[in-house]
């Protein structure tokens, strides 16, 4: 740990990069459920400011002290800080060698931002910029093995929100709507008059979401981060989540996603998709989903997103009418096209045009910042 600035000593103020990768390490602990708020993040550019940014013990203990509200966060601190700094937690401080904590990706940071600009002794500030924020918005079909596997770590991080619906049942709250019948009982408890009003409020109830995951030939570059990203979901909101797979048939995979270790969980749904690369007949496969699903319970009220590049073999005749049927049934529908985040894109194929007069939301679905953007539009469904 570095040692504490003398006192009265004035500090520098943080440089641009040192801000970006801050916010960036910020936004990264905000996605692993630790509530790092704006003053927080002030906080630890202020501590920055006195510190050497370029010892990793002094980064890791200024974040730890300031970030972290409560026991709950340290666990989850230290690994986005692991896996955002490409590193490992610092230890106790080594009289000899380098630092265990290396940071990653060059990106210097300009001179003459701090007070101490004038002397000649002074470092030039130098951070690293974590590569994971240029991972963030690679497209998933273009990594490498060794990306990929960063990619895995960072989704297991992911924590999309659950939308949020209206209960008919109420609870009490101290600032909520007067509860007659309550408030006359505790009257007649205290001789008829009335010292207090009881008010209740109406509840707050998961919404359910249904993922359809297209997993045919022309989606197999794009299908892994697909059933990762749903198995974040899952993990996030079991009891509220379905997951199904679609390309020539209909396989139901919410099982296999409960399993908490997300190798296993995409290795056994593998093992339960036998079309697997196979065609895609998205109305046929549609409309057995909600035959024997949807119509019953597990798309009414919910938000159902598909994933799927719009390919489609049979007629789309058929798609148009089993999406207008979906949308009747559903709260909202997302349409989830990889293709959608390239340059020049339209959707021109004959499943898009059937389904989009029936989507609320099209987003793209080919990097991790396009997930990210996904459980956003998700939660404000």
């Amino acid at each position: 740990m570095a040692d504490a600035p003398t006192t009265g000593a004035p500090a520098t103020r943080p440089a641009r990069d040192v801000v970006d990768t801050v916010l960036g390490f910020a936004r990264t602990l905000r996605h692993a459920g630790v509530g790092a708020s704006p003053d927080r993040v002030e906080a630890m550019l202020s501590a920055l400011g006195a510190l050497d940014v370029l010892e990793p013990r002094a980064v890791y203990w200024a974040g730890r002290l300031t970030l972290c509200g409560g026991p709950d966060d340290l666990d989850r601190y230290d690994t986005a800080f692991a896996v955002y700094f490409s590193g490992r937690r610092p230890r106790a401080p080594r009289p000899a060698g380098r630092p265990e904590v290396q940071l990653a990706t060059a990106a210097p940071l300009e001179q003459g931002t701090g007070d101490g600009e004038d002397d000649p002794e002074t470092p030039d500030l130098a951070v690293r910029a974590s590569a994971e924020e240029v991972l963030r918005r690679r497209d998933v079909a273009e990594l490498t093995p060794a990306e990929r596997e960063h990619l895995r770590r960072l989704f297991a991080l992911l924590v999309p929100a659950t939308p949020m619906r209206p209960s008919r049942r109420r609870r009490p709250d101290p600032r909520g709507a007067v509860h007659p019948a309550r408030t006359v009982r505790r009257a007649l408890r205290s001789g008829g008059e009335v010292t207090r009003l009881m008010r209740h409020r109406r509840q707050s109830r998961p919404r359910r979401v249904v993922l359809l995951v297209d997993v045919s030939g022309s989606m197999a570059p794009y299908a892994d981060a697909l059933l990762r990203f749903g198995h974040a979901a899952v993990r996030g909101r079991p009891a509220s989540t379905e997951v199904f797979t679609i390309g020539t048939r209909l396989t139901r995979v919410t099982r296999e996603m409960r399993l908490r270790d997300p190798d296993r969980a995409l290795a056994a749904s593998g093992s339960a998709i036998a079309d697997w690369s196979g065609g895609t007949r998205l109305g046929e496969v549609l409309k057995a989903f909600l035959d024997r699903w949807g119509q019953r319970s597990t798309a009414r009220g919910a938000v159902v997103v598909v994933c799927s590049d719009g390919w489609e073999r049979g007629g789309t005749d058929l798609l148009g009418e089993q999406m207008v049927r979906l949308r009747r049934l559903a709260h909202a529908v997302v349409w989830v096209n990889p293709h959608k985040g390239r340059a020049g894109y339209q959707p021109l194929t004959g499943g898009m045009q059937a389904a989009l007069p029936s989507v609320d939301h099209f987003v793209s679905g080919h990097s991790m910042a396009a997930f990210e953007e996904l459980a956003g539009v998700i939660h404000r469904a």
